[in-house]
């Protein structure tokens, strides 16, 4: 088991941001892994646990009488955060879920040859989702190659737009990748498909709480963003934006009171999507409270310190292998996650290495086979230290 780099008092045991102890992750582990399904502070989680009691004390008032006014109180700040209108966002349980209603809603228009463009840097979940529903129209999804390493945004785009046929109806893409962790130039995309009449879906999982958004502005039709990661919410907390003229494009995935209201809200998307039977609300009505924790700690300031903790892993990893980047240095790129190469090993499978570092090291960090290259994706979260990055690397400079 490692142990360098903990001694109590060691400056590089120390997070890298004090708000970083607030977390509920427990100590004695390197967790280099808030990417895959995030992590609550304290007080996040302590008002998430006092909505569900207050749901238990009286669950027909909270869930008849009072959750439509509480949902849409939530979505306000959200909104805001998001730069949008209330009216345009709704709250889902994961990315994942918002992609599905807006892909099984999609599809329904699709015809026989009609094409998907996605790349090959698109999350399994997300290309599984569109492949199966392109089957089942006799459309194609097409995953189209963007190569490693990038060196500009604009060789991005034209590599995207390579893909692009007069059969194009739908492009996906995602706004940070998840075996990569790239932050794509999502904006110019959605600009040139606009002007082609090709309807853009973006995959936003990881991008709230690690860029600024202003989804109005960006210019895709539907975008879909996990809140639970880096906005660190609640598990089960997620969102579905979609412009206000391609709302009556969707479907729900689950048909409940919302269709054919009886009181109807303010718009058919809030009332087909904002609740959809029994559930548990309170991972949706914390978000605020994830929200205000994160701007009553400076997250600009805990962002930029990540950022630069990570930046120390990557180039670190690169001096033990020998091996170059993927992607140029800087926040356009990347943010608190960040993926670089190692050596492939025919001995030793990036998911063995995955569980030694676990077993050996208590280090949580995930491997990536990505074609051709693997890859170790470090996030860095306000809670991580610099002593975390020494256990990563003391534990790739001897499995190596």
């Amino acid at each position: 088991m490692f142990e360098g780099g903990d001694a109590v008092g060691d400056e590089r045991s120390q997070p890298v941001a004090e708000v970083g102890r607030q977390f509920l992750l427990r100590s004695g582990m390197a967790f280099l892994n808030h990417g895959s399904f995030g992590a609550c502070p304290q007080p996040v989680f302590a008002e998430y646990q006092r909505w569900q009691r207050r749901l238990e004390e009286q669950p027909v008032e909270f869930l008849g009488r009072r959750l439509d006014g509480l949902l849409a109180e939530a979505r306000a700040p959200l909104a805001a955060y998001l730069g949008t209108s209330a009216e345009d966002v709704v709250f889902v349980p994961n990315a994942t879920h918002g992609m599905n209603i807006v892909a099984r809603s999609l599809a329904l228009a699709l015809e026989p040859r009609d094409e998907v463009l996605g790349t090959d840097h698109e999350y399994g979940a997300v290309e599984r989702t569109w492949r199966f529903l392109c089957g089942q129209r006799g459309a194609h999804y097409r995953s189209q190659p963007v190569a490693l390493p990038v060196t500009d945004a604009a060789t991005v785009v034209e590599q995207v737009w390579a893909g692009v046929t007069a059969r194009t109806r739908v492009i996906v893409v995602s706004h940070i990748t998840s075996p990569t962790a790239l932050a794509l130039p999502v904006a110019e995309i959605c600009r040139r498909a606009r002007e082609r009449g090709i309807i853009t879906v973006v995959d936003g999982a990881h991008a709230p709480g690690q860029m600024d958004l202003a989804l109005d502005a960006l210019g895709a039709d539907f975008y879909t963003g996990n809140l639970h990661k880096w906005v660190c919410s609640p598990k089960g907390a997620a969102f579905l934006y979609a412009r206000r003229e391609r709302q009556p494009m969707l479907e729900p995935l689950v048909v409940s009171w919302g269709w054919e209201a009886r009181e109807p809200g303010p718009s058919v998307f809030q009332d087909l999507f904002g609740w959809i039977g029994t559930d548990d609300p309170a991972a949706y009505l914390s978000v605020p409270a994830a929200i205000a924790f994160q701007r009553a700690h400076d997250w600009d300031a805990v962002r930029a310190a990540c950022h630069a903790l990570a930046g120390e892993a990557r180039e670190r990893i690169a001096a033990l292998t020998g091996l170059g980047q993927i992607c140029p240095d800087g926040m356009a790129w990347w943010g608190q996650m960040c993926a670089a190469p190692l050596p492939q090993r025919d001995d030793l499978s990036a998911w063995e290495l995955q569980g030694r570092l676990w077993e050996e090291y208590q280090v949580e960090v995930p491997l990536v086979e990505w074609q051709g290259w693997r890859l170790v994706r470090v996030s860095i979260q306000a809670y991580n230290t610099p002593g975390d990055v020494d256990r990563l690397l003391a534990g790739l400079t001897r499995l190596l």
